[in-house]
């Protein structure tokens, strides 16, 4: 094994290595059979909870604002739901082999062709990170001026360490902890978007007559409403590779697609239900127009509490990313690397007003990558019917997924032709591609990804197997 995949481990087995509220001893090292715990059912709370945010709200007062009507945004809503069965079916490849995501991706790219996937999935898990801290500092900082504490500069400054402090405590604590934490921060924020729900889907205009939206409007809606979902492709593992080796696929990919469908399809509704009664444009502020004096403050907490929950999951996640790249550090040491990226980039998006938005838009323009990546990924995972090598994961040159000098040609060949696809459908404020007008405006970039994983099996088939060792 290499220095960076090796955690000293506590004695006296699961409670010693992955504790509630002890830092936890492992990182993407292999989780021996006597730390496993815990059920499928974890993950219901694991992917409601995290996606309990107010992220959901805003993609869909953007289907609305394409040219959808309710229903047609609602059926979109309905569709990026749905893509929870893959991101849920996905963990499986942890309960096979212990570790986490972007250590299994090794399968299909190799293990020096996985590094670059690998460095920009550890950007977009900060990007996104920083983008729901300041969305929870601004809520908090509202949450302030409704007390009557107005205190400009200092009081968004004492809003951010707040919104920080919460997600980066619970991540650095680590498995254990992120979990307790998701389901109990769920209950309550389960209640309160449920009482959200119920303030806006009665004014809904659900009659009104919209024109067909084209296949433009199509096209970008869709792929705000998948973008989330595909954005948890290089996760799902992180958060299954502790349950016991006898967890069956079928329970782990409903219960955690319940319970990404429930939260993202729930909170989906509630934006385009206020997109068709106000101006969306800042949704946090049309949406509170809508609502009753008295629930506005306990608005403003839910829009905290839900991007405190989506923050755990991807800070804790971009810390096992620095041990894939090379970080020859532990878990809980590598995750203070990330914490100072996050606070220094909302630094500069709280009072920088131009950076939010061009941070924005370049994450939006790396669905070029991930879309790819996700289809080499899970069609290799189908091909080999979650059955890997695990200690081959972490071998190194001497291991099987070392293939040609640390690549695998026909992934990384499928990545780059899917690639190619997806910058030539692009349609984002960074880039156009060239096929976008002749397809009447249509954004097809996430179809990369089917692109990309029908070339990997062409080219993969009679090579990549199920592995039938012992593992």
């Amino acid at each position: 094994m290499t220095q960076q995949d090796t955690t000293a481990r506590a004695p006296g087995g699961t409670m010693a290595a992955d504790q509630v509220f002890q830092v936890e001893t492992h990182g993407i090292d292999p989780i021996p059979d006597e730390d496993r715990h815990g059920s499928a059912k974890d993950l219901f709370w694991l992917w409601f909870g995290s996606n309990l945010t107010f992220t959901y709200v805003i993609n869909g007062a953007l289907a609305v604002a394409f040219g959808l009507s309710f229903w047609q945004a609602t059926g979109v809503v309905v569709v990026g739901g749905l893509s929870f069965l893959a991101i849920s079916a996905a963990g499986l490849s942890g309960v096979r082999t212990g570790t986490a995501t972007l250590v299994i991706s090794r399968a299909a790219f190799g293990v020096r062709g996985n590094w670059p996937a690998g460095m920009l999935n550890w950007v977009v898990s900060i990007g996104y990170t920083i983008l729901n801290t300041v969305v929870g500092t601004l809520a908090l900082e509202a949450f302030f001026a409704d007390l009557g504490w107005e205190s400009g500069h200092t009081g968004r400054a004492l809003a951010l360490l707040i919104t920080i402090a919460l997600t980066f405590v619970v991540a650095l604590w680590g498995h254990a902890t992120v979990q307790f934490a998701e389901r109990w921060i769920a209950y309550v924020l389960a209640i309160g978007f449920a009482a959200l729900l119920v303030f806006l889907l009665p004014g809904a205009d659900t009659g009104k007559a919209a024109a067909l939206p084209g296949a433009s409007g199509w096209s970008l809606a869709c792929v705000v409403m998948l973008a989330g979902p595909f954005s948890y492709v290089p996760m799902p593992a992180d958060y299954t590779r502790y349950l016991p080796r006898a967890t069956s696929m079928r329970s782990l990919t409903w219960y955690g697609a319940l319970g990404g469908f429930v939260s993202s399809v729930a909170l989906g509704v509630a934006g385009v239900a206020a997109a068709t009664q106000t101006d969306m444009t800042d949704a946090v502020a049309g949406t509170e127009q809508l609502l009753p004096g008295w629930f506005q403050p306990l608005f403003l907490a839910l829009v905290l509490g839900g991007s405190v929950t989506n923050s755990i999951v991807t800070l804790y996640s971009s810390s096992l990313n620095l041990q894939v790249l090379g970080v020859p550090w532990s878990r809980s040491k590598a995750i203070i690397i990330s914490a100072a990226v996050t606070a220094a980039g909302s630094l500069c998006a709280l009072f920088l007003t131009d950076f939010t938005s061009s941070l924005l838009s370049f994450l939006s323009l790396l669905i070029i990558v991930f879309a790819p990546w996700g289809g080499v990924f899970l069609t290799d995972m189908l091909m080999r019917r979650c059955h890997y090598d695990p200690p081959a994961l972490h071998a190194g040159p001497d291991g099987a997924y070392w293939y040609r000098s640390g690549y695998h040609p026909a992934g990384v060949a499928a990545l780059l032709v899917g690639m190619a696809f997806a910058a030539l459908t692009c349609d984002s404020e960074l880039w156009t591609g060239p096929l976008v007008a002749p397809l009447g405006g249509a954004d097809l970039t996430l179809l990369g990804s089917l692109v990309s994983g029908l070339v990997y099996w062409t080219l993969a088939r009679r090579t990549v197997v199920p592995h039938t060792g012992l593992f």
